[in-house]
């Protein structure tokens, strides 16, 4: 693609780097067959090639961002899945953050927008503020179908039944190996805190297990990555340097050999803040971090043996879903190891490019892995994706349930907290995170979504789109 760049505009190291993503891209098209929100509306402004129009004309013209490009720009879920199918290597993810950034400068937006991304830029990243608000969400759910605007619905919706209590797990500490063979840093995060606190407690009895020594550094929180979609780059840099800092002070004091991520929205934002710096004072410091963030699945690869005499769960009947049977072993009944539908979090296979690690493992364990059709597509989660477009996030869903569940899984599992908290609120059979089962299977507890989880349908209508 030809562009127009003036030098003086080049001398902007955001708009270079997007000239040089510009210039990659050949018009193929290839994009289009792999993108959610073409698939669902058609638009070719909802495609990555689309959308790379819009934002070369308003980045070569220097110009405000208008109406007609915020929407179809906010209409992205930044899935990633065009720069797995992409076959020039265009980095749409680097493009599309700038373009946030330049719309987040020059465009106002309707009052009630500026409104609702003001207060999940002040809640979400924050544990606390976020634990309040889904207690507010929890007491106001009844009332939502009084809310005049659809994304207030979401945001009641979204409130799960119950709280979990705080894990105490999450404060700064260090947990020691059984057989030390390693030292991470865990990163515990910032809206999983609230929402699932069972997911960092299993990650920790796995890797302590498994003979790494695991620490959580005073200092770490949110990742940034949900104010960095926003368009706020002041508010995500501040979230990504105090990490920085918290984890460089911990790798040049007693040493890491690996930041572990169990979150993959979180680990594709941290493995690219060398980028994000690369300008900075922090950008060696920055650097480093990104070269040693691992999911957590790349780090159980070493760790997890493969000759263990791992006791997997069994299968339940089929009429008992939900009551899985959770003192047994494998030679306590004849129905075969468990059944899992693994999803594939967009972040970790496109964003990450991870993609045979989780069902290696799962394998590894015991577990039969069952793939669903299109594994490729997003589930319309996408950080607060499924809060501000609910309509197209609520039809991606119903898909993303539809597929998995054709497999007739026992157990659906995911490596990230959003993809979990989508789908689960509709699945008819639990949904865990990988390092549950696989906690589970080495001598762990039984993951507690499975142990409390109510069986029946819980099928999505499918949505009215604007």
């Amino acid at each position: 693609m030809q562009t127009t760049f003036t030098p003086e505009q080049l001398a902007d190291p955001a708009t270079a780097r997007s000239n040089e993503i510009l210039r990659s891209c050949v018009h193929c098209g290839f994009c289009t067959a792999t993108c959610p929100t073409y698939q669902v509306l058609g638009d070719e402004l909802d495609s990555p090639r689309g959308r790379i129009y819009l934002i070369k004309d308003m980045l070569e013209n220097d110009r405000p961002a208008d109406a007609k490009t915020v929407k179809h720009i906010d209409r992205c879920l930044s899935c990633l899945a065009c720069m797995t199918t992409c076959p020039s290597g265009v980095h749409y993810m680097h493009l599309v953050d700038h373009a946030r950034e330049h719309i987040e400068k020059t465009y106002k937006r309707p009052l009630m927008d500026r409104l609702l991304r003001w207060t999940l830029a002040q809640i979400l990243p924050y544990p606390t503020r976020f634990r309040l608000a889904l207690l507010g969400a929890k007491i106001g759910k009844p009332f939502a179908f009084l809310m005049p605007d659809a994304r207030l619905k979401a945001m009641l919706a979204m409130a799960p039944k119950t709280i979990p209590p705080v894990s105490r797990n999450d404060d700064p500490q260090t947990f020691p190996a059984r057989e030390k063979k390693m030292r991470v840093a865990l990163m515990t995060g910032c809206a999983q805190k609230a929402l699932n606190t069972d997911i960092n407690d299993a990650t920790i009895r796995l890797l302590t297990r498994l003979g790494a020594e695991v620490v959580v550094p005073e200092g770490a929180g949110c990742c940034g990555a949900l104010t960095h979609h926003m368009g706020k780059t002041e508010e995500s840099h501040g979230f990504a340097a105090r990490n920085i800092k918290a984890w460089v002070r911990e790798a040049d004091g007693l040493g890491l050999d690996a930041i572990v991520i169990n979150t993959s929205g979180c680990g594709t934002t941290v493995k690219d803040y060398g980028h994000m710096f690369r300008n900075g004072p922090l950008a060696q410091d920055a650097a480093r971090v990104s070269a040693l963030a691992r999911d957590v699945s790349e780090v159980l690869l070493d760790l997890m043996p493969r000759d263990h005499p791992f006791q997997t769960p069994p299968r339940p009947a089929r009429d008992g879903v939900g009551g899985i049977p959770t003192d047994r072993t494998p030679a306590d009944t004849g129905t075969g190891p468990m059944q899992v539908a693994y999803h594939a979090a967009c972040s970790l296979q496109h964003g990450q490019q991870i993609k045979g690690a989780p069902k290696d493992l799962l394998k590894r364990a015991g577990f039969t892995v069952l793939e669903p059709k299109d594994p490729h597509l997003c589930c319309g989660s996408a950080g607060t994706y499924n809060l501000m477009q609910p309509e197209i996030s609520q039809e991606l869903k119903r898909r993303k349930v539809a597929t998995l569940e054709a497999r007739q899984p026992d157990v659906i599992a995911a490596g990230n907290i959003g993809c979990m908290m989508q789908i689960g609120s509709a699945a008819s059979v639990p949904i865990v995170h990988t390092v549950e089962l696989l906690d589970w299977a080495t001598g762990g507890p039984v993951p507690p979504a499975i142990e409390t989880f109510e069986p029946g349908p819980r099928k999505p209508e499918p949505p009215k789109l604007r």
